[in-house]
């Protein structure tokens, strides 16, 4: 019973350390944010005089507002399109067992074991000779085909476990393989789609690198990948760099906060369920 409880205990400890070291950066960031523009704080200060124009200011020249509308509109983009493609492929394999299904699912996992910097590059020329290099047709493409190993795994797994008594008593009714996908099978799957459409989306909003390399204008950025050409010009001034970088998280930790039940949700029946 003693060592339980010291166990216990001890989990709870390690919990706070760990989100105190998670939280700390952040909030050294938002004290440095209110600090007067072009001044170099030091840590955790809290200033004598709080700054909130910062964020104003931040706001304004960053052009929050064109960078809002482009990032929503690489989300609507990429989100739906690989919500589609995942969840028929994840069926077909994980639930129909099409020929070959195992050199699919085999070829999905081994796109999972790619790593992601080393490909940015042939990315880069390939967008080039496409011609949509510089424009946000050339994020949201190769998006949806990185997210597919993954998303494509996810739905896969939750096909896989779907008892087949609920095909076979939908066959004997007549159901063709359509109907059984769109109206059987898509409905008893909305709590893994709509997991992996928060977590996508999130990725999505916070892709960097991709948005970085692929696109000049910061305007046809993601928010994240914006950050970049930011800091670029007001690296010498902290306070609004932090301001600005607070801005950018800040839409991020807000879907968190309304959908953490489902985020959470999603990445226990991942872990659960393979």
């Amino acid at each position: 019973m003693k060592v339980a409880r010291s166990e216990r205990y001890s989990g709870r400890l390690l919990l706070v350390l760990l989100m105190a070291i998670t939280i700390v950066p952040f909030v050294s960031m938002f004290t440095t944010a209110l600090h007067p523009s072009g001044s170099v704080p030091d840590g955790l200060s809290w200033p004598a005089n709080p700054q909130w124009s910062n964020f104003v200011d931040a706001f304004t020249v960053a052009n929050m507002t064109a960078l809002l509308s482009s990032s929503l509109f690489i989300v609507l983009a990429v989100v739906p399109v690989s919500l589609v493609i995942s969840t028929m492929a994840g069926f077909a394999i994980g639930h129909l067992r099409i020929p070959g299904w195992r050199l699919l699912l085999l070829l999905f996992v081994f796109g999972l074991t790619l790593p992601f910097e080393g490909i940015v590059t042939p990315l880069y020329y390939l967008a080039r000779q496409m011609g949509i290099l510089n424009t946000r047709v050339a994020i949201v493409l190769p998006l949806i085909g990185l997210f597919m190993p993954f998303a494509v795994f996810w739905m896969r797994a939750h096909f896989a476990n779907m008892p087949p008594e609920i095909s076979e008593a939908a066959r004997i009714d007549g159901t063709g393989t359509w109907d059984l996908f769109w109206r059987v099978h898509v409905p008893l799957a909305r709590p893994p789609i709509t997991s992996l459409g928060i977590l996508m989306s999130i990725w999505t909003w916070n892709q960097f690198l991709l948005a970085l390399v692929l696109v000049e204008d910061p305007t046809q950025r993601t928010m994240a990948g914006a950050l970049g050409a930011f800091q670029g010009h007001y690296a010498t001034d902290i306070p609004l760099l932090c301001a600005g970088s607070l801005l950018i998280l800040l839409p991020t930790l807000v879907v968190f906060l309304l959908f953490q039940h489902q985020v959470t949700t999603a990445l226990l029946q991942g872990s659960v369920k393979g």
